[in-house]
């Protein structure tokens, strides 16, 4: 039709309802418009060949040449169209390679697509150095929409290619450093840049800047450009782990002289900390992951009163995974037995509901294979917190009433200790557990026994527990207590629960 509208929406048409077959047919139609001198057509023409090449990948090889032509188009709605074409093109190369079992970054398309990487970036460039241009021109930014292309664009050439990389470096931090943050239009650019920065093999110095873009992004009043900073920093920090555990390197997470991404995130530490406290539950849950891969051997204890910190305010049903979470990097970054300890107890006291069996199991292992100074300190601490619980935290009272049963003797002598952060307050402060008589530990462990909310497996746990303070307490000048000890396993012989009756009768 000469009509252009007409043919505008013949070739719509075309690319979102032909099948494939029709596609292919098509294909020759939609390419001479291509050709078209009204700008219009050319742009319909390109997103229709998206679509079409989207639904016959084997037609990707023929339209290479005549992709890049277009690439020359004074239209910057012609060459938005031509981007994405090239975009799509290249996506779909790389799975066809991956099918075929060929190296996807080494394919003919590919080849042919890198050696625009210079004009590529000269486009870019131009858009960053242009005067006003009202047609163009949004919130002060020159045609965002064609700057947030060619970045896609570029990212992809630039994945596994050094070369390639190189060339688009100094237009990267061009990028970076010359676009107005004022406005959304700006922040998406940037937000385009950081992630092209991190996809490409650029230098540390660049990904540096990028990180810092990320950080101010954070100090956004923004929720979603919050979110998106927090999404996009763990997202960077997973991918250069992945990548230094694939080249076989060791990772280097801090140091005075580091200039890689994880040092220049560990500066903005602060403010990652300062999102957990937001009243948006997905910009916790985001800074939450941040946090996790930010943990490292100088800065565990702080990260990890942070981590308590928040699990005392998050949702119940985000809990457990949280408790999982200190589990690995207690397990990973502990600096001591003592702290390792601790933090876990507080773990459990907080959260000993939540908590998993395999955050139980671990702490009882880790008391268990301690020094025995540490185990006076965990059966004092359990026991204080068993005494403060009011029967909800199930965890917490199977691990505490495990630990009074092994080492309950140690109970009936005070405990003394200095915390290693007393110093960091202005002064070293001790902190001492008096010592109990066995009349009184056994009543904490009656208590809990006899709750109406008290699961069967704590209650197996205590008759244990009786069992071995039974041996314990032998000579301690306790009489009654050992009477008791020896009423409160006799009365469980005839209990409803055949566990419980088996464990008595044996223990008996």
């Amino acid at each position: 039709s000469d009509n252009k509208f007409v043919a505008g929406l013949a070739l719509v048409a075309i690319g979102n309802l032909a099948t494939a077959d029709m596609s292919r047919d098509l294909a020759p139609e939609v390419d001479k418009h291509l050709k078209s001198p009204l700008s219009y057509l050319r742009k319909k023409a390109c997103l229709a060949m998206a679509r079409c090449l989207n639904k016959c990948p084997d037609m990707v090889e023929d339209f290479v040449e005549r992709v890049s032509s277009l690439l020359k188009d004074k239209s910057h709605g012609v060459l938005i169209t031509v981007v994405q074409l090239m975009t799509q093109v290249l996506m779909i190369d790389y799975q066809n390679a991956l099918e075929e079992d060929e190296d996807p970054f080494d394919t003919d398309c590919r080849k042919a697509f890198l050696r625009l990487v210079p004009y590529l970036c000269k486009m870019l460039r131009n858009l960053l150095g242009g005067g006003y241009s009202g047609d163009h021109d949004v919130g002060g930014i020159s045609d965002p929409f064609l700057q947030v292309q060619l970045l896609t664009l570029l990212r992809l050439l630039g994945t596994n290619n050094e070369q390639a990389s190189e060339e688009m470096n100094d237009v990267l931090a061009q990028v970076a450093t010359n676009t107005e943050t004022s406005k959304n239009a700006g922040n998406a650019i940037l937000y385009e840049c950081v992630q092209t920065i991190m996809g490409v093999e650029s230098e540390d110095g660049l990904r540096v800047l990028a990180v810092n873009i990320l950080g101010r992004f954070l100090l956004n009043r923004d929720n979603n450009i919050r979110y998106v900073a927090l999404n996009t920093l763990a997202k960077c920090i997973v991918e250069q782990k992945q990548n230094e555990r694939d080249s076989g390197l060791v990772a280097v997470d801090t140091g005075a002289d580091a200039n890689n991404a994880m040092s220049a995130l560990q500066r903005h530490r602060t403010t990652v900390v300062d999102c957990l406290k937001d009243p948006d539950v997905s910009i916790r849950q985001r800074a939450l992951e941040l946090i996790y891969h930010l943990v490292n051997q100088d800065n565990v204890e702080q990260l990890a009163a942070e981590l308590l910190n928040y699990l005392v305010l998050c949702p119940r049903e985000h809990r457990s995974d949280i408790c999982s979470r200190i589990l690995k990097v207690v397990d990973r970054f502990s600096p001591d037995d003592r702290w390792r300890v601790d933090t876990l107890i507080t773990t459990l006291t907080i959260a000993g509901r939540e908590a998993s069996a395999a955050v139980q199991s671990a702490t009882t292992v880790y008391i268990s294979r301690a020094p025995a100074d540490i185990h006076a300190f965990a059966t004092h601490k359990l026991l204080k917190a068993i005494r403060d619980d009011d029967g909800t935290q199930t965890g917490l009272l199977s691990v505490g009433i495990w630990c009074i049963g092994e080492f309950g003797d140690l109970l009936l002598q005070p405990y003394t200790y200095t915390p290693s952060s007393g110093a960091s307050n202005g002064g070293i402060t001790s902190i001492t557990f008096m010592q109990l008589d066995p009349s009184s530990i056994v009543n904490t462990i009656e208590l809990v026994t006899q709750r109406r909310s008290c699961p069967s497996h704590v209650k197996e746990r205590a008759l244990t527990a009786y069992a071995k303070l039974s041996n314990r307490f032998e000579g301690k000048g306790d009489a009654a207590a050992l009477t008791r000890l020896e009423t409160l396993l006799q009365t469980q012989s005839s209990s409803k629960s055949l566990e419980l009756q088996l464990r008595a009768c044996e223990y008996n």
